[in-house]
Order: C-alpha cells, then structure tokens, then sequence
C-alpha cells in the first residue's frame, strides 16, 4: 500500500528555484535546521527543491527561506504545473498503487 499521499497532505510545500550552483548549499543549511523541513530536488537540471514543511514550522521555513534568498539568490515560485506526488523518485507521475511494479 502507498502512503505518500497521506504524508504530503500534513505538509505544507514551498517550492523553490536556485541558482544550479546553489543547491547543495541551500540543502545543506536548510538540513541544518533539523525538523523544520524536508529538502528534496525535483528538477537539478531547472534548479528547483521543494521543501515539505510541518505547518507548526511554517514561519521559521519562510525566515530561513528569506535569508537564503539575499545569501544564496533562491526563490519561492509556485507550484509547477503537473506536479503530482512530492515524495515519488518521479514527482511528474503518480506513484503505483500496489508497490514498486
């Protein structure tokens, strides 16, 4: 059974672009604020993370965020159209149903 879903339903996402240079800087400073959020790249080519954020820690993602954006040139963009599971190796397609098949 897939569970994805669920998970992503308690999370509020923030999508952002990076410089390409950027990523693993960014990742690694926002995976420094253990519990705050979840980092993962969806496109490396485009430059774009998502971070999957507990509500609770809304504000100190969005602070984060906004210091990264002087230091490091990231921006919050909006969800990108065909988006569909966050937490799937393909975010672009809808994850099976029955298990890795």
């Amino acid at each position: 059974m897939w569970y994805a879903p669920a998970v992503v339903a308690d999370v509020e996402p923030i999508f952002l672009s990076v410089p390409r240079r950027e990523i693993a800087y960014v990742k690694f400073v926002l995976e420094s604020y253990e519990g705050v959020a979840v980092t993962r790249t969806l496109d490396r080519h485009a430059a774009l993370l998502v971070l999957l954020v507990a509500p609770d820690f809304l504000p100190q993602a969005r602070a984060i965020v906004a210091a990264l954006a002087d230091e490091a040139g990231c921006r919050e963009v909006a969800r990108p159209p065909g988006l569909r599971d966050l937490l799937a190796d393909d975010a672009t397609s809808d994850a099976p149903e029955g298990g890795d098949t």
